[in-house]
């Protein structure tokens, strides 16, 4: 038989095997558990290309680092890569592009996160229904950027032949939109603006008929403007009701020139061929709700600038979508405005657009609506 130190040292073995199974379990169990509640699955998408991935990262930049993703100042990345990664999240990242934009003949560098052009016009706030512009609305922007041509659509007036003729043009001459306008100027002709410079939005041309001793000159009659009181709108707003429209006067003059010089000049008639019409401004008296929605602490101009480039009257035919904070028409009437955004000014697109945060929160700017808390 055994002797009990024989014994002892084989319960002595025993207990030490059990020791040790029951560490290794417990570093398995560990271990397991550490594995599923550090393992996440997240979507990251990048330029529109989406999957899934399983990470053991714990912030959204630690996620782009094992993906190889590098992030510059002009891209944009959401949510911000310092913050802390949870399963289930969502990774957007939009690499930036240069876009060397020439609109009405002034060029500049811009970046933005657009992948096609009408999206960057959108985000560069630029009113583009009806420009000219040098690539289709569905050209895709490449990382390396490209260069983009517009020429915005302005409202001319052209005073000839005791006629006021009024035109929306992208004609990239004055002589083109008098072409354009059909008329004629001949060769002793005298316009009021250059023939080879660039139309200008609301401006006025007027052709001065030369025939001979005999000179027809046309000039503008300016409009009035009056405003009237609106209880319809808000107090701060104001709407144009009628658009003003300069009149025509027509001025005939006898010229007499000596040695090539003009020696003298006579009025022989002087007629008002159109009157100006007067422009209607309604101005708001309605006073804002007691509940209206506040702005404290948000930052509603960074929201715009990304949104419009804070240009009140952009529209971005895509949606359409329309004014500083991008309004669909059916939103824009879900928070009670009328007509659409571009109709009114600032304080009442921001006024609607507060009262729709309060409503749906910023996730009715899926891209922009973070600017709101920076």
């Amino acid at each position: 038989m055994p002797g009990t130190d024989e014994v002892w040292s084989a319960v002595r073995r025993s207990l030490l095997a059990l020791v040790v199974q029951a560490f290794v379990v417990t570093c398995l169990v560990a271990g397991t558990t550490a594995f599923v509640t550090f393992d996440k699955t997240v979507t990251l998408s990048v330029d529109g290309e989406r999957h899934e991935i399983r990470s053991f990262a714990r912030t959204v930049g630690d996620v782009l680092d094992s993906e190889g993703i590098t992030v510059g100042i002009h891209d944009l990345v959401s949510p911000l890569p310092g913050r802390r990664l949870e399963s289930g999240d969502k990774i957007v990242v939009r690499y930036g592009r240069p876009v060397e934009l020439t609109v009405d003949g002034q060029t500049r560098t811009v970046w933005t996160t657009a992948r096609k052009v009408d999206e960057a016009l959108m985000m560069f706030g630029i009113r583009a229904d009806g420009a000219y512009l040098s690539a289709s609305r569905s050209t895709r922007i490449n990382r390396s950027g490209m260069n983009l041509y517009v020429r915005l659509p302005h409202d001319l007036t052209i005073l000839a032949d005791g006629k006021r003729h009024e035109l929306t043009t992208t004609a990239l001459t004055v002589r083109e939109a008098l072409a354009e306008a059909k008329v004629t100027v001949r060769a002793h002709d005298r316009v009021s603006a250059g023939l080879a410079s660039y139309p200008m939005d609301e401006q006025v041309i007027a052709v001065t008929r030369v025939d001979g001793k005999k000179v027809v000159e046309e000039k503008a009659v300016p409009f009035k403007t009056v405003t009237k009181k609106s209880a319809a709108l808000y107090k701060g707003v104001t709407k144009v009701e009628t658009r003003g429209k300069v009149g025509v006067r027509v001025r005939t003059f006898s010229e007499t020139y000596v040695n090539g010089k003009l020696s003298s000049r006579k009025l022989v008639s002087d007629k008002l061929t159109v009157k100006p019409v007067t422009e209607v401004v309604l101005v708001g008296t309605k006073p804002k709700p007691e509940n209206s929605p506040s702005a404290d602490g948000l930052n509603w101009a960074a929201l715009a600038d990304c949104e419009s480039g804070g240009n009140p009257d952009a529209y971005n035919p895509s949606g359409p979508y329309y004014g500083l904070y991008q309004f669909s028409e059916s939103t824009w009437h879900s928070v009670g405005g009328s007509g659409v955004p571009t109709d009114y000014g600032s304080a009442e697109q921001t006024y609607r657009a507060q009262l729709l945060y309060k409503r749906s929160g910023a996730g009715q700017w899926p891209v922009c609506g973070k600017y709101l808390f920076t």
